[in-house]
């Protein structure tokens, strides 16, 4: 499960959790206790003791939650978010929720300062045609022969591309009429882009918005326009808190690189890319490596404990079955979604997760949002870079020296930082690899803020 209102109670508050949990599970009990014996009794004593114990819980449990509603930063514990509190999220720029059913699309816009939500319809996209989109992302995945980080690019003749006719849809019915409600189509600073935060449901979870554009027209991509960043949920921000800048250095970063992994393709990459970032710290008492043998589970979680930041070069994976049993795969082992959220991780800055697939979700729960990347989101992270889908070895070191090279001069994140300082790494990325090789520069996505 991802982290819920519990699991962040259990952070600050452990004992008052514990407590929580007994009353609900108590009246939980007693509820169906009630109903038992209503139907197997017709003693009424024994019907009046159930029910003032019922009613003694019920009690206990709502008087619990006004002193929980009452401590620092729980005055919503476990009520629903109202509409003029979600403007608290858009602290970096306007969030888009986009909901597709099958005669049309729609977006909600929620914007800095304003307390009311606006609304853009999107006719000409449906639930159908995100279905046929994805449908044709992945053929064009496998046309490429990509399968995990450390493949080898490669051309299918018999099988026809059409990622660019993709890229082109959202562009069209999705990413440009919102823009232009926006007015960001109108006039563009490249010095200063304006930063948005994409939340997609459904099958447009797993669709690049973020490279959405005619790659045959001029000015006519999403980078022309705006930083784009992602978010499975509306709460994630919320409950996310921007890391507090550093003047002294004194964030700490985890690195972790495995370039063995029994049944994995050698991922050399993973030793350059540790190689560029310590050598961007070098000096510093900030960082600290866990490598090959070194990298187990249980070492890796410790030290994320005691790190602000994490980097993971490693091969990874998606459980379609049981997403919280997706995970990285280290020495000895896999470091799964269940395990990072059994722990409390509190005040963390970004996490780098640079593996594969670690921002694909199961497609039959589009609207769980359940992956790596939101399992690090909802664990304590407020930053998370991760990839789509498998990256090419080669690109991942460089990728990753040029995001660090923009954030390690302040070391802040949480206001929109990593999401433009991956913007500005990708367009790098793309001018080394070529615009049109969408498989190679595509895949890495920013979620947070």
């Amino acid at each position: 499960m991802l982290r819920s209102p519990i699991h962040q109670l259990h952070s600050f508050h452990p004992e008052i959790a514990n407590h929580l949990e007994i009353i609900a599970n108590q009246l939980h009990h007693a509820g169906a206790q009630s109903r038992e014996s209503q139907a197997l009794s017709s003693d009424s004593p024994i019907l009046e003791q159930v029910a003032q114990q019922h009613h003694r819980l019920a009690q206990e449990y709502e008087a619990l939650l006004v002193h929980i509603r009452g401590l620092p930063g729980f005055d919503s514990f476990l009520r629903p978010i109202k509409a003029n509190n979600l403007v608290r999220a858009a602290r970096t720029g306007p969030i888009v929720v986009i909901n597709c059913n099958k005669d049309r699309c729609d977006a909600l816009l929620v914007l800095p300062g304003v307390n009311t939500i606006s609304h853009v319809a999107l006719p000409n996209f449906t639930e159908e045609k995100a279905r046929l989109a994805r449908s044709e992302v992945e053929k064009s995945l496998r046309c490429k022969g990509i399968r995990e980080r450390g493949f080898k690019v490669r051309s299918n003749p018999d099988e026809k591309d059409n990622f660019a006719s993709v890229l082109s849809v959202l562009w069209n019915d999705i990413v440009k009429p919102i823009l232009d409600v926006l007015e960001y189509t109108n006039e563009v600073s490249n010095e200063k882009l304006p930063h948005i935060i994409w939340c997609p449901t459904g099958a447009l979870s797993f669709l690049p918005l973020h490279a959405a554009g005619d790659y045959d027209r001029p000015r006519s991509r999403v980078f022309d326009y705006v930083v784009s960043s992602y978010t499975p949920t509306l709460a994630a921000l919320l409950t996310s808190n921007p890391s507090l800048p550093s003047t002294s250095n004194t964030s700490r970063l985890l690195a972790v690189g495995l370039e063995f992994t029994p049944g994995h393709s050698q991922l050399p990459g993973a030793t350059v890319e540790l190689a560029h970032l310590k050598q961007r710290i070098q000096g510093m008492d900030t960082y600290s490596e866990l490598v090959n043998d070194q990298a187990t589970s249980a070492s890796v979680l410790d030290a994320m404990e005691q790190h602000d930041w994490v980097h993971l070069a490693c091969h990874a994976h998606q459980n379609a079955k049981d997403p919280t049993k997706s995970g990285f795969f280290l020495y000895g082992g896999v470091l799964d979604l269940a395990a990072i959220n059994q722990r409390s991780f509190k005040n963390k800055g970004l996490a780098f997760l640079s593996a594969c697939q670690t921002a694909t979700g199961d497609e039959k729960l589009a609207d769980e949002a359940i992956h790596l990347a939101a399992g690090l989101l909802m664990a304590g992270y407020p930053s998370v870079i991760a990839t789509m889908w498998s990256v090419v070895d080669e690109d991942a070191p460089f990728l990753a020296d040029r995001v660090y090279s923009r954030l390690l001069e302040n070391w802040q994140v949480g206001n929109g930082e990593a999401g433009k300082a991956l913007h500005g790494a990708v367009a790098e990325l793309r001018e080394r690899v070529g615009e049109k090789e969408f498989t190679r520069w595509v895949p890495y996505i920013h979620l947070g803020s």
